[in-house]
């Protein structure tokens, strides 16, 4: 079982408790490591200890729920807020919460509720640990001369001389190859740039080419490569471009 680690805010006690308990009897792989009635000691303690799951209440003297998140620096957790107040049930949301729920709190919502959390933080911490998986493996294969491209499938090695072409769209790379056939992977095109041999020019914002593969220059501003595929080139990057054949 992964423990995953929670804090509480609220500024009223038998709010707190109920909540506690609740959460307990319901997800013993939850550890509470703090539960507190003022939000300026639930800020430090958020800062310090930066728990999985943040449960706060938004109606609080001195401080409500949005100011105190508006005081941290950075929210790397799931909130969910606990209110008596629908109507806050939009601006919630609107904060960055996973969910909300409402008070008094019923056992079904705050379950949802919870594995909403526990279900966003898993493919957080899987997200992670595939991109220190390919930052491992890019750098044992690199003499291999291959790409590794993250899919929905999984993994793909492409040797570096298969690849015409990478463009950019929507937060996607798509990859073209030389035998006609693309692989599209979620991550940008900034993601495989670094890794990239000096074979691969970025004539464009979007888009990436093989200098190996180039066959003519358009005055109109496209390149041809092998196959007579055409890449459009920015006017910035014109002349880099042409000084690589001189």
């Amino acid at each position: 079982m992964i423990k995953r680690t929670a804090i509480l805010v609220d500024d009223e006690v038998s709010a707190l408790k109920g909540l506690q308990q609740k959460i307990e009897k319901l997800f013993p792989e939850i550890e509470i490591l703090n539960a507190f009635q003022k939000p300026e000691e639930a800020i430090r303690a958020i800062k310090e200890k930066q728990p999985d799951i943040l449960f706060l209440d938004i109606e609080m003297p001195r401080m409500n729920g949005f100011e105190l998140l508006s005081a941290l620096n950075e929210i790397n957790f799931q909130v969910i807020f606990v209110t008596a107040y629908s109507e806050y049930a939009l601006d919630a949301l609107k904060q960055s919460a996973i969910d909300y729920v409402l008070k008094p709190v019923d056992n079904e919502e705050l379950t949802n509720a919870i594995n909403k959390a526990l279900e966003v933080i898993k493919l957080k911490h899987q997200n992670e640990s595939n991109t220190k998986l390919i930052e491992m493996l890019t750098e044992t294969i690199t003499n291999t001369n291959k790409i590794i491209i993250p899919t929905a499938k999984g993994l793909s090695f492409i040797p570096q001389d298969d690849v015409l072409h990478l463009e950019g769209y929507e937060g996607y790379t798509k990859f073209h190859l030389t035998n006609n056939t693309e692989i599209v992977s979620s991550y940008n095109l900034g993601k495989f740039e670094k890794s990239l041999s000096s074979i691969f020019f970025k004539c464009h914002k979007s888009h990436i080419i093989n200098i190996e593969k180039v066959r003519s220059f358009e005055n109109e501003g496209y390149i041809v490569l092998e196959g007579e595929y055409r890449v459009p080139i920015s006017k910035a990057n014109r002349k880099v471009f042409l000084d690589l054949f001189q």
